[in-house]
C-alpha cells in the first residue's frame, strides 16, 4: 500500500470513530428518555386502573342496573 493511501484510511477511520461516539451520546440519550416513558407509562397505567377500580366500585354497579321504566 502507498502512503496516500494509508492516510485516507486513517483519516477515514478517525471519522468513523468520531461518528460511533457521537451515535453511542444519542443511543444513551434515547435509553434515558425510554426510561422516563416507561415510568410514566406505568404512573399513568396505575391511575387509570385505581379509576377503574374506583368507578366499579363506587358508581358502577347503578350504571348495570335498569332503569325503574323497564
Amino acid at each position: 500500500m502507498n502512503v496516500d493511501r494509508i492516510i485516507e484510511l486513517e483519516i477515514r477511520q478517525a471519522y468513523q470513530e468520531d461518528l460511533i461516539q457521537a451515535l453511542n451520546q444519542v443511543v444513551a440519550g434515547q435509553q434515558i428518555q425510554i426510561g422516563k416513558l416507561e415510568e410514566t407509562c406505568k404512573l399513568l397505567h396505575d391511575k387509570i386502573k385505581s379509576l377503574g377500580h374506583a368507578i366499579n366500585d363506587g358508581g358502577g354497579a347503578q350504571a348495570d342496573e335498569r332503569p325503574p321504566h323497564y
